[in-house]
């Protein structure tokens, strides 16, 4: 089981916080430092001192890391136009000598994009369609020859196709719980499916469907990568489980039915469980970024027990 450090900046961080949470995240052995794509604040936090953008945090963080994966739950495709964001992040991948991975969704936030006049169209999962169509093609026209696109909401033309990124292949990711349109696209362009915030049962049958979509597609199931995102709340004891809950707001029974909290063990049970449905790879989301013995603890007693 693969471990990934997931964060939320937008509701309150500094680029320095995250790249403190970044260093360790690679210091205490974890697989990768992923952030959500927001410009606005979720709840009651004060988001201060406000937005940072996705993008940016991570060309910054691929300078100065080494050996995480970096990328994004999920990049909104309202935000950037394609052909844009292909190369912003071929650029990042450049930049980190090939270790980014780019979580493309729909975009679901309508309060963020009237805060920044942003358009937040109506139809939105067929504009999320073209642009994988049109990062991926971009991706994977050869060096010399150009790229096209004639779509209902985006059009290329004779595009160069550039910059390349440094992997052959850059992973992306694909998520959600609709139950036809999102394992049909999953299975057309991710290689990593994720299941934010849902129950194993819940998570093990979109799983099953997105197989089922990829063999449809011609495609082995196993082809993707099969991942779930939860909240961590981990603690030695009882009233350190406590303490880290109410520093961000939330009840400890609710995080231990709907996240990952309680002791280590407690935790590693349960990812075990997600396990059985058919993850390999989960993202803590870590709502405290001042609390890097949170970290410590979950690298020295999770992620040790886990292998």
């Amino acid at each position: 089981m693969d471990l990934r450090i997931f964060t939320e900046p937008q509701q309150g961080a500094t680029y320095d916080t995250l790249l403190t949470v970044a260093k360790a995240t690679e210091d205490l052995g974890f697989d990768a430092f992923f952030r959500s794509d927001h410009y606005l604040r979720m709840g009651s936090v004060d988001g201060l001192p406000g937005p940072s953008d996705a993008w940016i945090t991570l060309a910054g963080l691929a300078r100065e890391t080494r050996r995480i994966r970096l990328g994004t739950l999920m990049t909104a495709a309202t935000f950037r136009l394609p052909g844009v964001l292909a190369i912003q992040v071929a650029q990042v991948d450049q930049m980190s000598g090939g270790r980014v991975e780019l979580g493309l969704g729909a975009g679901w936030f309508e309060e963020e994009h009237r805060a920044y006049g942003i358009p937040f169209p109506k139809e939105k999962f067929a504009r999320l369609e073209e642009q994988l169509a049109i990062v991926t093609g971009l991706w994977q026209t050869p060096v010399g020859e150009t790229f096209g696109y004639d779509g209902a909401h985006y059009q290329l033309v004779d595009s160069p196709a550039l910059p390349k990124p440094a992997q052959n292949k850059v992973p992306v990711l694909i998520g959600g719980q609709g139950a036809t349109r999102t394992p049909r696209l999953a299975a057309q362009y991710a290689d990593e499916f994720n299941m934010p915030f849902a129950s194993v049962e819940d998570s093990e049958r979109q799983f099953g469907r997105v197989r089922k979509a990829a063999e449809a597609a011609g495609r082995k199931g196993d082809d993707l990568v099969y991942s779930n995102a939860l909240v961590a709340c981990v603690g030695k004891d009882d009233a350190e489980v406590a303490r880290r809950a109410a520093a961000i707001g939330r009840e400890v029974e609710d995080l231990k039915e709907n996240g990952l909290a309680g002791s280590p063990a407690e935790v590693v049970d349960k990812i075990g469980r997600y396990a059985e449905a058919g993850a390999s790879r989960m993202y803590l989301q870590m709502l405290d970024l001042q609390d890097l013995d949170h970290l410590e603890l979950i690298s020295s007693q999770v992620q040790a027990r886990l292998g």
